[in-house]
């Protein structure tokens, strides 16, 4: 199955750069390109992309208004993409914020080429891309900031089982599917069956929103423990 990629950034030789890498895949198709969020929003609702990368910082309209357009889009439009964030620097104000609006994570433009099209796959896989060791302290960061935590996310909680809970901390610290299978003495195909329970229990659309989600309920809190 090809994966459908749009590529939205202000800077014409970073659109130019990363399609000429997406599209010399064979599994990639890139399928339109815009310079400004408010472009971006549009190419994506008329081509139906499976990725949005999205760069952080744009006129018009910036990376993260137009994630929230894409992710939550008006009644009458079913079309959902996948939006990975792009940004040049390690800790972003707004990366934090997108991934609370349900982007799938993000990734630095000084990335290896091979980091780039690895990400693309991943996230089209449905997977949250938060292996980089930056985006768990950029979140444990700006959840320090955060207020307590809200009554709703307690009472998702109190539905999960122990087991849940503890995957769910697992997640959160930033361990990958095997670790969590090593440190439970789990199959990993056990592990992904309690994953797949946490996203329908806790209503979260990836395994990025469940670290935004074990943060904001408290069941990690910042520093404790994180990688």
């Amino acid at each position: 199955m090809t994966i459908r990629v749009i590529i939205v950034d202000d800077q014409a030789m970073v659109r130019a750069g990363f399609a000429a890498l997406l599209s010399a895949q064979a599994d990639i198709d890139v399928v339109g390109e815009a310079p400004d969020g408010r472009r971006g929003v549009e190419v994506g609702r008329a081509t139906h992309p499976d990725v949005v990368l999205m760069d952080v910082r744009m006129p018009e309209m910036d990376g993260l208004a137009a994630a929230r357009e894409l992710l939550n889009p008006p009644a009458g439009v079913v079309h959902r993409p996948k939006v990975l964030m792009l940004t040049t620097f390690d800790v972003d104000d707004y990366v934090y914020e997108a991934l609370r609006a349900g982007a799938s994570g993000f990734l630095l433009k000084d990335a290896p080429p091979a980091d780039l099209i690895s990400a693309v796959r991943v996230v089209a896989a449905g997977e949250a891309l938060l292996a980089p060791s930056v985006t768990r302290r950029l979140i444990a960061d700006f959840a320090a900031q955060r207020p307590a935590p809200r009554r709703d996310p307690a009472l998702r909680l109190a539905g999960l089982t122990p087991r849940e809970t503890e995957v769910l901390e697992l997640v959160a610290r930033g361990l990958s599917n095997p670790e969590i299978a090593a440190h439970l003495v789990l199959a990993g195909q056990t592990v992904k069956t309690h994953i797949g329970r946490l996203l329908a229990k806790l209503d979260q659309r990836d395994r990025a929103q469940l670290v935004i989600f074990a943060y904001e309920s408290g069941v990690v809190r910042p520093g404790d423990g994180t990688r």
